[in-house]
């Protein structure tokens, strides 16, 4: 009996364990993931300071003339204190003064033989950045699980930190098989195909944060598919294309038993790919995608995705759905759990239109795809459906308003 896609995420989630540790420069530290809390070191800011080129008065003596005594600068060690009826010039990012509560713009101020007079009223604490406003020191700054991104490196910086602790990245193998199977840089006959699934997987892999290698493409026998297994054993993951369904010429299981493969499940109730195997050899995971390249792309995107992202040590594992609206009418063929391609433009979804499991184009147009219900016998414009990405961005060619107005 198939297994449902749900039941297969949680047999990945029972037994993928993130990876061993390691500590690297925060420079290094894009698209790991942390294996430690960070905890702040130092309140930032870590002395009240002005938030723009002004003066810096008491708040009680803005509706007289203020004798200007002198300037502080960013980085000035200012240790005066200001008195009633003065004011002190002072630059974006100074130490504030002893005894001022308050920063005036300099447009705010009307200025005269070294003296200034307010052109508005004061507030108390008006542009002045607070002692620890914005990090205070021992508070937790990122948390174990969280994958970092660049404005991440920002808050490590800010605290002086050089080092942090990662969990390794997932070393992933890549090999395909198939006798019609050729590599891009070789010649094909007109009864042989290009090899579209390894450069996908790798590609997809390195995006995903992987350390990847590619094994080569195996020829449908057992001793050139041992080989290729042979290579691969030492990465966290296997990943294989072809070869799964149940054809005189499908080895594939049966090479990877011959290493004592544990298969977690081997048939998915899903349309297409149903064929899709996972299982480990000691402690080498596997998964056993199917040939046509547009079913082995999408079932990548599901459980090769998943099983990285738990390799990887990242808390936010699970694949995350965007609502949005379906862009038309479509009629749908009900009996099978389906993964469809399409593309979000933003606003809705649309579905390519014509497709079938060994096509490579509609996965290159698009940028998402659904998985639909078994009972789903249509799909109505304007209806609402979780769409997943297949990519991190979501650009458009046409320059879109995105400035947001509140609603009525």
């Amino acid at each position: 009996m198939a297994t449902s896609i749900e039941e297969a995420l949680q047999l990945i989630y029972k037994h993928t364990v993130p990876k061993s540790l390691k500590i690297i420069p925060i420079e290094n530290a894009l698209g790991y993931v942390l294996a430690q809390d960070v905890i702040a070191l130092h309140n930032l800011p870590s002395y009240d300071n002005s938030a723009m080129d002004g003066y810096a008065i008491k708040a009680d003596d803005a509706q007289m003339s203020l004798k200007v005594k002198h300037t502080i600068f960013a980085g000035d060690n200012s240790i005066e204190e200001l008195e009633s009826g003065f004011a002190i010039k002072i630059m974006t990012g100074a130490k504030i003064p002893k005894g001022s509560d308050s920063v005036v713009a300099f447009e705010r101020v009307q200025s005269l033989d070294n003296t200034i007079t307010m052109m508005d009223k004061v507030k108390k604490g008006s542009n002045i950045r607070l002692c620890a406003e914005d990090i205070k020191s021992g508070s937790t700054l990122l948390h174990k699980g969280e994958k970092i991104f660049a404005h991440h490196v920002t808050l490590l910086a800010s605290q002086g930190i050089s080092h942090i602790k990662v969990y390794k990245k997932p070393k992933v193998a890549i090999f395909a098989s198939g006798n019609e199977l050729k590599m891009h840089f070789e010649s094909v006959e007109a009864h042989q195909l290009y090899n579209t699934n390894s450069p996908t997987f790798f590609a997809r892999a390195e995006e995903l944060g992987c350390d990847v290698d590619f094994i080569g493409t195996a020829v449908d026998t057992l001793e050139d598919i041992h080989e290729h297994i042979k290579s691969a054993l030492d990465s966290d993951l296997i990943i294989t294309s072809g070869g799964v369904s149940v054809g005189e010429a499908d080895f594939t299981k049966e090479a990877f038993g011959a290493f004592g493969y544990e298969i977690y499940f081997d048939k998915i109730d899903i349309k297409p790919g149903k064929p899709t195997t996972f299982g480990r050899i000691k402690d080498t995971l596997v998964l056993n995608l199917p040939g046509n390249p547009l079913a082995a792309a999408l079932n990548f995107e599901i459980f090769a995705q998943s099983i990285i992202l738990a390799l990887s040590g990242d808390e936010a594992k699970y694949i995350c759905a965007i609502e949005t609206k379906i862009a038309d009418d479509y009629a749908i063929k009900s009996g099978k759990r389906a993964v469809m391609p399409g593309f979000f433009d933003g606003s809705s979804f649309k579905l390519y239109a014509s497709y079938s499991p060994g096509m490579i184009m509609p996965l290159a147009l698009s940028n998402a795809f659904i998985i639909v219900d078994e009972k789903c016998e249509m799909l109505k414009k304007g209806s609402s459906v979780k769409i997943i990405s297949t990519r991190f961005s979501f650009n458009s060619k046409e320059q879109k308003e995105l400035l947001n107005s509140c609603g009525v």
